[in-house]
Protein backbone atom coordinates (compact mmCIF):
# COMPACT_ATOMS: atom_id res chain seq x y z
CA UNK A 1 0.00 0.00 0.00
CA UNK A 2 1.13 3.47 -1.00
CA UNK A 3 1.74 6.18 1.79
CA UNK A 4 0.90 9.81 0.61
CA UNK A 5 4.45 12.01 0.95
CA UNK A 6 5.39 15.09 -0.54
CA UNK A 7 6.69 18.49 0.68
CA UNK A 8 3.99 21.22 0.78
CA UNK A 9 6.82 23.70 -0.38
CA UNK A 10 7.45 22.08 -3.39
CA UNK A 11 6.37 23.15 -7.36
CA UNK A 12 4.82 26.42 -5.86
CA UNK A 13 3.99 28.16 -9.25
CA UNK A 14 6.02 31.75 -9.86
CA UNK A 15 4.76 34.87 -9.93
CA UNK A 16 1.68 36.10 -8.99
CA UNK A 17 -1.59 33.99 -9.58
CA UNK A 18 -5.30 35.57 -10.73
CA UNK A 19 -6.58 33.49 -8.29
CA UNK A 20 -5.44 31.53 -5.10
CA UNK A 21 -4.30 27.80 -5.90
CA UNK A 22 -6.16 25.18 -3.75
CA UNK A 23 -4.45 21.56 -3.73
CA UNK A 24 -5.82 18.80 -2.17
CA UNK A 25 -3.11 16.52 -0.41
CA UNK A 26 -5.10 13.78 0.80
CA UNK A 27 -8.84 13.26 1.84
CA UNK A 28 -10.24 10.34 4.14
CA UNK A 29 -13.82 8.96 4.51
CA UNK A 30 -15.24 8.73 8.40
CA UNK A 31 -19.01 8.35 9.42
CA UNK A 32 -18.94 11.55 10.99
CA UNK A 33 -17.80 13.20 7.24
CA UNK A 34 -14.48 13.96 5.65
CA UNK A 35 -11.24 14.84 6.74
CA UNK A 36 -9.87 16.72 4.13
CA UNK A 37 -5.89 18.33 4.26
CA UNK A 38 -5.24 20.91 1.26
CA UNK A 39 -3.07 23.44 0.78
CA UNK A 40 -3.86 26.43 -0.53
CA UNK A 41 -1.44 29.24 -2.41
CA UNK A 42 -2.08 32.79 -1.88
CA UNK A 43 -0.18 35.62 -3.57
CA UNK A 44 -2.08 39.06 -2.36
CA UNK A 45 -5.89 37.70 -3.04
CA UNK A 46 -8.47 38.13 0.13
CA UNK A 47 -11.99 37.90 0.23
CA UNK A 48 -14.17 40.50 -1.74
CA UNK A 49 -15.29 42.76 0.49
CA UNK A 50 -18.41 41.57 2.59
CA UNK A 51 -18.10 38.01 1.43
CA UNK A 52 -17.78 35.22 4.26
CA UNK A 53 -17.24 31.56 4.52
CA UNK A 54 -19.65 29.93 6.20
CA UNK A 55 -19.21 26.23 6.56
CA UNK A 56 -20.47 23.56 7.71
CA UNK A 57 -17.64 21.86 9.30
CA UNK A 58 -14.68 22.67 11.15
CA UNK A 59 -11.29 24.07 9.39
CA UNK A 60 -7.82 24.01 11.17
CA UNK A 61 -5.84 26.63 9.24
CA UNK A 62 -1.82 26.92 9.47
CA UNK A 63 0.32 29.34 7.67
CA UNK A 64 3.76 27.23 6.83
CA UNK A 65 5.22 30.45 4.80
CA UNK A 66 4.42 34.11 4.07
CA UNK A 67 1.98 36.60 6.25
CA UNK A 68 -1.80 37.17 6.52
CA UNK A 69 -4.85 38.13 8.28
CA UNK A 70 -7.98 36.34 8.95
CA UNK A 71 -10.87 38.13 10.33
CA UNK A 72 -13.46 35.94 12.26
CA UNK A 73 -16.93 37.77 12.18
CA UNK A 74 -17.04 40.38 14.97
CA UNK A 75 -13.66 40.35 16.05
CA UNK A 76 -10.59 41.91 14.55
CA UNK A 77 -8.22 41.08 11.83
CA UNK A 78 -5.75 38.49 12.98
CA UNK A 79 -2.22 38.60 11.63
CA UNK A 80 -1.04 35.77 10.91
CA UNK A 81 3.39 34.34 10.03
CA UNK A 82 4.60 31.50 9.45
CA UNK A 83 3.66 28.91 12.43
CA UNK A 84 0.47 30.43 13.18
CA UNK A 85 -2.66 28.38 13.30
CA UNK A 86 -5.97 28.83 14.14
CA UNK A 87 -8.96 26.15 14.61
CA UNK A 88 -12.34 27.48 12.81
CA UNK A 89 -15.53 25.86 14.25
CA UNK A 90 -18.77 24.96 11.67
CA UNK A 91 -20.30 27.89 11.36
CA UNK A 92 -18.20 30.27 12.03
CA UNK A 93 -18.36 33.20 9.66
CA UNK A 94 -14.84 33.89 8.33
CA UNK A 95 -12.98 35.88 6.08
CA UNK A 96 -9.56 36.07 4.60
CA UNK A 97 -8.72 40.29 5.02
CA UNK A 98 -5.04 40.14 2.88
CA UNK A 99 -2.35 38.08 2.10
CA UNK A 100 0.97 39.48 1.12
CA UNK A 101 0.99 40.76 -2.31
CA UNK A 102 4.97 40.27 -2.44
CA UNK A 103 5.67 37.06 -1.13
CA UNK A 104 3.39 33.59 -1.78
CA UNK A 105 1.39 32.62 1.26
CA UNK A 106 1.66 28.62 2.05
CA UNK A 107 -1.52 27.63 4.10
CA UNK A 108 -2.08 24.21 4.98
CA UNK A 109 -6.34 23.58 5.88
CA UNK A 110 -7.64 20.57 7.36
CA UNK A 111 -11.35 20.43 6.71
CA UNK A 112 -13.22 18.36 9.12
CA UNK A 113 -16.29 16.32 9.36
CA UNK A 114 -17.05 18.30 5.59
CA UNK A 115 -20.14 16.36 4.11
CA UNK A 116 -20.14 15.01 0.67
CA UNK A 117 -22.89 16.13 -1.96
CA UNK A 118 -24.95 13.08 -3.30
CA UNK A 119 -23.92 13.73 -6.64
CA UNK A 120 -19.27 13.10 -5.53
CA UNK A 121 -20.87 9.81 -3.87
CA UNK A 122 -19.52 6.63 -5.62
CA UNK A 123 -21.94 4.75 -7.75
CA UNK A 124 -23.85 2.14 -5.75
CA UNK A 125 -23.85 4.32 -2.67
CA UNK A 126 -27.36 5.06 -1.20
CA UNK A 127 -27.96 8.73 -1.23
Amino acid sequence: MSVPAGNLLAGLPPGVLLDELFTTLTESAASSGTVRIERILSTGQASPDGFWYDQDWDEFVLVVQGAARLQLEGEAERALGPGDWLMIPAGRRHRVAWTDPAAPTVWLAVHIGEQKPPQARGQGEDA
